[in-house]
């Protein structure tokens, strides 16, 4: 019972020498509190079409994890060492198929890094910027996507050979209209436009126009949403 009980001093004094209980306990606290946070923001706000809610829940035992290493070899060199050479044989193959999924899998190894170096500050201070600006990246993102909606590549193929007349007709039904290339056939034109449309009933109002210039006039509309008008 004396070797015991000798051993166990040794070791808790050891414990408490290298890494005090309370501030062990507090980083652990607060880097799964942080992990927690981030496994909420990536189910709501992450684009992955994988199942978003199995893929969160490595977040806490790989943040975990990366904080039980850092504790363990950041007071010695030997062990930092023998880390490496034991990650070099060590082959790691995870099927990461959407760059987004390894993107959160590094703030969740940062997260593990700040609480294993004893930093619960920065790594609060550090999430708290981060998830910000990417909250605020997909804002942004879903407004552009928003301005862009409506934009079309419209082609005309008609036996008329009036481009004025076809020209003016798209820009009293469209916000906007461009053209941007015109062949000349045996009898009429092949029109390009870039145009922008307000709604739908722009578009029908324009195919009804379109079919009283010519039994033989085409008309053929695809959404382009990365166009630049």
């Amino acid at each position: 019972m004396e070797i015991l009980q000798k051993i166990q001093e040794q070791y808790l004094r050891e414990f408490s020498d290298n890494v005090p209980l309370d501030e062990f306990l507090l980083n652990i606290a607060i880097t799964a509190l942080l992990t927690a946070l981030l496994r909420l923001f990536y189910i709501h706000y992450g684009n992955a079409i994988s199942n978003r809610r199995r893929f969160a829940n490595n977040f806490l035992p790989l943040a975990l994890g990366t904080l039980l290493i850092i504790m363990i070899v950041k007071s010695s060199i030997a062990l930092s060492l023998g880390l490496v050479g034991a990650l070099s044989i060590v082959r790691f193959r995870a099927a990461i198929k959407d760059p987004e999924e390894l993107t959160y899998l590094f703030i969740a190894i940062g997260l593990g890094l700040a609480g294993g170096a004893n930093q619960p500050i920065l790594a609060i201070v550090a999430f708290a910027v981060i998830m910000l600006i990417i909250y605020l990246s997909k804002v942004l993102a879903r407004r552009e996507k928003f301005q862009q909606s409506g934009r079309l590549f419209v082609n005309v193929q008609t036996d008329i050979d009036d481009l004025k007349r076809i020209t003016q007709l798209l820009a009293d039904r469209l916000p906007y209209v461009e053209l941007k290339r015109m062949d000349t056939l045996e009898q009429g034109l092949d029109l390009a436009f870039v145009c922008q449309a307000a709604s739908v009933e722009q578009l029908a109002q324009l195919k009804d126009d379109i079919r009283e210039l010519s039994p033989a006039t085409r008309l053929s509309i695809v959404d382009q949403p990365d166009l630049i008008v």
